[in-house]
C-alpha cells in the first residue's frame, strides 16, 4: 500500500499496527484523505485478516484531535453535510464490524472524531500521562458527534455519564476514563505497546454494561432524556444553542444516528450543521486558535516566577503558575499576609488533583512564601500585582528591575493604570510589559498582553509564551485606559446601572441580558467584581469628572460593596446572589445595554487597541463571556446588517 498518512506493520504474532501520522501537520485530524486511506487500510486487512489490530498515533502531540474543522467551513448544502457525516459513520461502523479484535492505544489528546474512532474499536487503552485527555467537544462547535459517538458511548459507559460528556464537551483524563469504563485499562508509557499486545491476544470479551444501565439505554430512555433536557434548559436556550437538545433527541429517538433524523427536524444534519450557531461557534474556534498562536515565535519556557502582592489576584496568579509546574515565589509585606493565598491555593490544588494527593502536594511545594523577595534574582518572569497606586507601582518596579536578571520578563498586572506611566520609573522602560489577568484567575481564559509605544518585541513575545504556558489565551493590546476588556465592560455595566436608576429592577435587567445570551447579568457582574472596583474603573476610564450611576454611588457610600461584603444590589448567601423574580422584560432593554459595549469595541478597533475586529471579538468573547453563539459583538452586528 502506498499511503501518505498511515503506515501498517505486521509482527510475528500476526498483529497489525496501524499508525496515523498526518503529513505536514503538527496534530492528527480526520480529514477526507485520512479517512479514505483508513478505508484502503481496512481493505488490505480484509484480504489478509490479522490476529488483531492496534491503532496508534505517530505524533508526539497526541492520538487524534478530531475531525478536520476546516472541512466543516466548506459545508454549503444539505447534501454536503450528509456526505461528510455518512463518510465517518459508514467507515467506523465497518471498523466496529471486523471479525478480529481491535484496540485504540490512546496517548495524548483524543477528541471528537478521534474518540469516535476509538469507540468503534473493541478495546481502548489509555496511557497515564498528563496530556492524555478524552472528550467529545462537538457541542462546543454547535454540532454533535455524528460518527457513532452518540450510539456507542451510552452503550459503553451508560447514558447519564455519556450525555454528561456529550452535552458539556468536557474531557476526562486517562485514569477517569478507566473508572468510567471508557478505557479497558490505564497503563504507563513504558509498557503501552506490550499492554496493547496482551489485550489483543487475550480474547477477553468486550465490557458489558450492568443490567440497570442497559434498562436506562432501553425502556427507561425517556426518563433519562427528560432529566437531561431539564439540565440543559437551565443553562442554554434552544434558539441560541440547538446542538445539546439535538443530541438528546437523536439518542432518545434515533439510536444516536444523525442520518436517521428527517430533514425537517430541528435535530437534523441540515438544521444543525448549517445553523448560524454552528457557523459562529466554528468562527470562535478559529479565533481561539489565533490567540493560541501568539507566543509561538519564541523558545522562551518560563520555569521560575516571582509574584509581588499576595492579594486575591496576585495569590491566584501565583497558584496558577505553580499548578502548571512552575516554581513560584510569592512576596508580600509579611508571611501572615501571604498565608491566605497559600490556603486558597491548597484548596484549589485539592480540587484540581482530586484523588491524586501527591500531585496536589507537589504543586503546593512549588508555591513558596517569600516575604523578603529572594526569588527576584532567579525568576524568569516577575509580576507586580499590588494595589492600584501609580507611585507605589513605580517605586516597586524600579526596585525589582535593579534586582532582576537582565533577561527576565518584568510585568505589571495593573487593570486601570497605563503601563507607560509606570515604565517611566525604569532604567529600561522598554522592558516593562502588561500581563493583565482577570478575576477569577482560574476560570478566565483570556490574559491581555499590553504594549506601550516603547515596549521591546522580546518581552512581548516572552509574555505571550508565558501566558500560553499557563494554558491561557494571550491577547496583544495597546496601552490605553482599560485596555480592551475593561474599556468595553465599563460602558456596558454603567448603562445597566442607569436602567436601575430609572426604576428597572436589577433582577429584570439581569434576566434581559441572560436571555440575550450573556453567561451572567451585568448587575450580578457588578456585585461579583465589587461595587468599589466598578467605581474605580469608571473613574479611570472617564476621569475625575465621571458621572456615577446614582444607585452605585449610594451603595458604595453605605459600604455595600457586593459579594465580598455580603450585600450589594443583591443579598449574597453561600456565594450566590439572592434574586427576586424578574418583572416583564421591556422591549429593547438588552439591545440598549449592549449598544455601548458594541460602540466601545468599535472604538478600540478604531484606536488600534487591538489589531483588528476579529481580535476584538475574540477578546470580548473570552474576556467578558459575550454570547459565543453570536460570533462576537462586531461580527454579530455585521451579520445583522447583511441582507
Amino acid at each position: 500500500m502506498d499511503l501518505k498518512h498511515w503506515t501498517l506493520e505486521r509482527d510475528a504474532d500476526g498483529l497489525a499496527w496501524a499508525t496515523l501520522n498526518v503529513a505536514d501537520a503538527a496534530t492528527n485530524t480526520l480529514g477526507r484523505a485520512v479517512l479514505d486511506e483508513l478505508g484502503v487500510l481496512l481493505d488490505d486487512l480484509d484480504r489478509q485478516p490479522p490476529t488483531g489490530l492496534a491503532i496508534r498515533s505517530g505524533k508526539p502531540a497526541g492520538f487524534i484531535a478530531g475531525a478536520n474543522i476546516e472541512e466543516f467551513t466548506r459545508i454549503d448544502s444539505a447534501e454536503a453535510a450528509r456526505t461528510l457525516v455518512n463518510r465517518g459513520w459508514a467507515l467506523f461502523n465497518r471498523l466496529a464490524a471486523v471479525t478480529y479484535p481491535t484496540l485504540a492505544l490512546i496517548r495524548g489528546h483524543c477528541m471528537g472524531g478521534g474518540l469516535e474512532l476509538a469507540l468503534a474499536c473493541r478495546y481502548r487503552l489509555t496511557v497515564d500521562e498528563p496530556g492524555t485527555r478524552l472528550s467529545l467537544p462537538e457541542v462546543m462547535l454547535g454540532i454533535y458527534p455524528a460518527w457513532g459517538g452518540m450510539l456507542r458511548l451510552p452503550r459503553l459507559i451508560g447514558p447519564a455519564a455519556a450525555l454528561d460528556l456529550m452535552l458539556t464537551g468536557k474531557s476526562v483524563d486517562a485514569l477517569k476514563a478507566k473508572r468510567l469504563g471508557l478505557a479497558d485499562d490505564c497503563v504507563p508509557p513504558r509498557v503501552m505497546d506490550s499492554a496493547a499486545r496482551v489485550v489483543l491476544l487475550s480474547g477477553r470479551s468486550p465490557r458489558r454494561l450492568p443490567f440497570g444501565q442497559r434498562l436506562l439505554n432501553g425502556p427507561l430512555k425517556g426518563v433519562v432524556a427528560a432529566r437531561a433536557r431539564t439540565t440543559v434548559a437551565a443553562k442554554a436556550r434552544p434558539e441560541h444553542y440547538p446542538a445539546p437538545y439535538a443530541i438528546i433527541d437523536l439518542w432518545a429517538n434515533h439510536g444516536g444516528n444523525a442520518l436517521a433524523a428527517p430533514a425537517a427536524s430541528p435535530s437534523s444534519l441540515e438544521a444543525i450543521f448549517r445553523s448560524p450557531t454552528a457557523k459562529n461557534l466554528i468562527r470562535v474556534f478559529f479565533l481561539q486558535e489565533r490567540l493560541k498562536g501568539f507566543g509561538k515565535d519564541t523558545d522562551f519556557r518560563p520555569q521560575r516566577v516571582h509574584v509581588v502582592g499576595a492579594g486575591v489576584m496576585g495569590g491566584d496568579i501565583a497558584a496558577e503558575c505553580a499548578l502548571r509546574g512552575m516554581v513560584v515565589t510569592l512576596q508580600d509585606q509579611s508571611a501572615e499576609r501571604i498565608a491566605p493565598a497559600i490556603a486558597r491555593a491548597a484548596k484549589r490544588f485539592e480540587r484540581k488533583f482530586r484523588g491524586k494527593r501527591r500531585e496536589a502536594r507537589f504543586a503546593l511545594d512549588r508555591l513558596i512564601p517569600d516575604p523578603a523577595g529572594h526569588g527576584v534574582a532567579r525568576a524568569d518572569v516577575i509580576i507586580e500585582a499590588i494595589f492600584e497606586n501609580l507611585e507605589a507601582k513605580r517605586t516597586l518596579l524600579a526596585d525589582l528591575e535593579r534586582r532582576a536578571r537582565p533577561d527576565a520578563v518584568l510585568a505589571s498586572n495593573t487593570s486601570s493604570l497605563r503601563i507607560g506611566d509606570i515604565a517611566t520609573a525604569l532604567r529600561e522602560p522598554a522592558r516593562l510589559v502588561g500581563i493583565h489577568f482577570f478575576n477569577p484567575v482560574a476560570m478566565m481564559p483570556l490574559v491581555e498582553v499590553v504594549r506601550t509605544g516603547h515596549t521591546a518585541d522580546a518581552p512581548l513575545r516572552c509574555a505571550a509564551a508565558f501566558v500560553r504556558a499557563l494554558d491561557k489565551l494571550p491577547l496583544p493590546v495597546r496601552d490605553e485606559p482599560g485596555f480592551l476588556v475593561n474599556a468595553v465592560l465599563g460602558p456596558y455595566m454603567y448603562e445597566a446601572l442607569r436602567c436601575v436608576d430609572e426604576g428597572i429592577a436589577p433582577a429584570t435587567v439581569d434576566a434581559a441580558l441572560t436571555a440575550f445570551g450573556m453567561p451572567m447579568g451585568p448587575i450580578e457582574l457588578v456585585d461579583t467584581v465589587g461595587l468599589d472596583i466598578a467605581v474605580a474603573a469608571g473613574t479611570a476610564l472617564a476621569g475625575a469628572d465621571a458621572v456615577l450611576p446614582r444607585t452605585l454611588a449610594d451603595k458604595v457610600a453605605a459600604g455595600w460593596l457586593g459579594r465580598k461584603s455580603g450585600q450589594g444590589f443583591y443579598l449574597w448567601q453561600n456565594g450566590k446572589a439572592q434574586k427576586s423574580a424578574p418583572g416583564p422584560l421591556p422591549d429593547g432593554l438588552a439591545e440598549r445595554i449592549v449598544l455601548p459595549l458594541r460602540q466601545a469595541v468599535q472604538a478600540c478597533v478604531d484606536k488600534g487597541v487591538v489589531a483588528d475586529a476579529d481580535l476584538a471579538d475574540a477578546g470580548v468573547i473570552f474576556g467578558t463571556g459575550f454570547a459565543p453563539f453570536t460570533g462576537g459583538p462586531l461580527h454579530d452586528l455585521a451579520s445583522r446588517a447583511r441582507p
